[in-house]
């Protein structure tokens, strides 16, 4: 475990939230929509590797159209789908078994393919043990992607069940948040919701390789 007041990638374990439904787009995983060749769970996948030696993917359903990604894959704990919460508690309490001398996790939503490449660097940076750190971008707030203690799983679990939490801010709200700015175009945590959305990221993937 790091020594250090403010963890280090090392000392966190990655959190893909891939339970978005396209909707909009005619049902199924968001993040298995295809991109250039790629899923969008690739893309994020090929950006975060290099940054954070464990990753955990949390998904609901049948987790096996997960398994050829390689990562452990962990459903919500709690019933009745609540929302990306349930997602982060299933996450640290994975992280708690899996890698026990890690502090943080990392969470990320699974329909944003242009992560930034030093996110873990950066949102570490902003972190301490107890804080919760939160990215924004173009004056705005990304909740989804937040760097957390894995100590506060307890409170986590009781605000969920006891409380009837469920929006990220409304937990947040009891606790010190860091907001860690990131600048870029394209915006680097551009997600894909509508038919539009992913001819628009088609086209970035196309300025990328060009």
């Amino acid at each position: 475990m790091n020594d250090n007041p403010a963890p280090l990638p090392s000392d966190t374990v990655a959190v893909i939230l891939a339970g978005g439904q396209a909707r909009r787009m005619g049902g199924g995983d968001k993040t298995l929509i295809e991109l250039g060749g790629k899923t969008i769970l690739q893309h994020i996948l090929d950006r975060l590797m290099p940054q954070c030696e464990h990753v955990i993917i949390n998904a609901n359903g049948d987790l096996d159209r997960f398994t050829s990604y390689g990562c452990p894959v962990v459903a919500d704990q709690l019933d009745g789908f609540l929302g990306p919460l349930a997602g982060i508690l299933a996450g640290m309490d994975a992280a708690a078994i899996r890698y026990p001398d890690k502090t943080h996790i990392l969470s990320l939503a699974g329909d944003t393919p242009f992560i930034p490449l030093d996110l873990a660097d950066r949102m570490c940076s902003r972190a301490s043990p107890t804080n919760i750190v939160c990215a924004n971008s173009q004056g705005r707030t990304h909740p989804v992607f937040g760097l957390w203690p894995i100590a506060i799983r307890s409170e986590l679990r009781d605000q969920l069940i006891n409380h009837d939490i469920r929006k990220i801010d409304r937990f947040t709200a009891d606790y010190d948040v860091q907001s860690c700015v990131f600048d870029g175009v394209p915006d680097p945590f551009f997600n894909i919701n509508t038919v539009e959305d992913k001819e628009k990221a088609n086209r970035i993937l196309s300025r990328f390789r060009n």
